[in-house]
């Protein structure tokens, strides 16, 4: 008796299991094999009353029979008519489902929603206005104290190697309190998630105006790096990019030589960075070279001697590094010899210095005998004959013209002094117009 007991109570929980099954299973599960009135009532009742709280159903109509739910009428967008289908499915005892539903024509109803949005809306920035206030507040106050600390002189000039850095400084503080101000404001609207969207816009925003303005860019950075390094001084006497000149000032846009015609050159900091940079001021003494020829009948030795004996008695140059001399190519007007001296260019100008050494030595060669080679063409009218001949083979009867005596060395060093003077006169003069920026300082320490 007990066994057959344990068997009914075995199959009374195994069909309400699989009742609890059927009905989880919605209109998808097994069909009732019956259904009655009031279940279908039941059905319809329940679904009207949430369409009822949903709002927007008003012209929409439930039907059920048999378990099969209808609806009829008209809605104001697809998404509510596609939300009927899933809601009926979830109500217990429904077997299939119809949808009718349609959208509406009349344009007063699709507006609604849409007004009814906007007063919410509108509500919703009503009530939160005084929040927001408090946030610009907040801001605003943040970011006028970056601004007011970045205004002061100090410790920006006094950390910074020049005003461009300084200014540069003072730039990345105000951008910084930029940020903290948005950070506080987004804070307190409790709003911090839209953080992240805000800096992947601002990085997506300045990717695009670096490439647009790469060059401009390159530029700016450039300078900054110049104005760091300090490659060079006011008044250094430079060659950049092939161009040679006196160096008048930095900006933050280009660096200004003054030519030794008197000429402006403004060649882009960009250019300047990435060029060959001569600097002849870095170092005081420099080297002057010339090229002068003879003939080849001359004593090659003695001529080395005299040049060099020639250079090395010249005031202005100096003794350590001594003058060289030495022979360069063999040519069809005669050998070429190089002659080189030192000068000290604080001192002496080495384009006057170079001219009057020349000068000197072709002075001494004469003095000496020496013949230098000028080719020329002589015409024979008695013989018809056209030859060319060299100074080296001129009858040695003729006269050859009295050399010129060399000038007081005392007047050449003061014409060499006076022209360096003026030349840093004129860069003095340019460098004193205050209205033009500059980034070069002469106390700036320099790579």
């Amino acid at each position: 008796m007990s066994l057959i007991r344990l068997l009914l109570l075995c199959l009374a929980v195994l069909a309400a299991t699989l009742t609890v099954s059927a009905q989880e299973l919605g209109p998808n599960g097994p069909i009732a094999a019956r259904s009655d009135a009031a279940t279908d009532a039941d059905i319809a009742v329940r679904i009207r009353e949430i369409l009822g709280e949903l709002g927007g159903y008003e012209d929409v109509t439930v039907t059920v029979a048999d378990g099969i739910v209808t609806f009829r009428g008209t809605t104001t967008s697809l998404a509510e008519i596609t939300a009927l289908d899933a809601l009926a499915a979830r109500v217990e005892g429904v077997v299939a489902i119809r949808n009718d539903v349609t959208e509406t024509s009349d344009l007063r109803r699709r507006l609604d929603p849409v007004l009814e949005r906007f007063r919410n809306r509108g509500m919703q920035a009503l009530i939160s206005l005084p929040l927001v206030l408090i946030a610009a507040g907040a801001m605003g106050m943040t970011i006028w104290i970056g601004y007011l600390f970045a205004r002061r002189r100090n410790p920006w000039d006094r950390i910074a190697p020049n005003a461009f850095i300084a200014d540069v400084y003072r730039m990345l503080v105000r951008v910084a309190f930029i940020l903290a101000g948005i950070v506080l404001a987004l804070d307190i609207m409790n709003a911090t998630a839209l953080l992240s969207t805000i800096l992947g816009a601002a990085g997506i925003v300045g990717l695009a105006v670096g490439f647009a303005v790469r060059d401009t860019v390159e530029n700016f950075i450039a300078s900054v790096l110049l104005s760091i390094r300090q490659p060079f001084a006011p008044n250094d006497v430079v060659e950049i990019n092939g161009d040679q000149g006196k160096v008048i000032r930095l900006t933050s846009r280009a660096t200004i030589l003054l030519s030794f015609d008197g000429n402006h050159i403004r060649i882009p900091n960009a250019t300047v960075f990435k060029s060959r940079i001569v600097n002849f001021t870095t170092n005081p003494e420099t080297r002057f070279s010339f090229t002068i020829p003879v003939a080849a009948e001359s004593d090659l030795a003695e001529v080395k001697r005299l040049a060099q004996a020639t250079v090395a008695a010249l005031p202005f140059t100096l003794e350590t590094p001594a003058p060289s001399v030495w022979l360069g190519d063999i040519t069809d007007s005669g050998v070429e010899v190089v002659v080189t001296g030192w000068v000290d260019q604080r001192q002496t100008s080495l384009l006057l210095a170079r001219g009057e050494a020349l000068r000197q030595v072709k002075h001494a060669w004469s003095a000496a005998g020496i013949e230098m080679p000028n080719t020329t063409y002589t015409i024979d009218l008695a013989g018809g004959a056209v030859s060319p001949v060299t100074e080296g083979t001129r009858r040695r009867d003729e006269a050859a013209p009295a050399p010129l005596p060399p000038p007081d060395a005392a007047v050449l060093s003061e014409v060499a002094e006076r022209t360096s003077e003026d030349l840093d006169a004129l860069v003095d003069a340019e460098r004193e117009d205050r209205a033009n920026e500059d980034l070069l300082r002469r106390d700036a320490p320099k790579e």
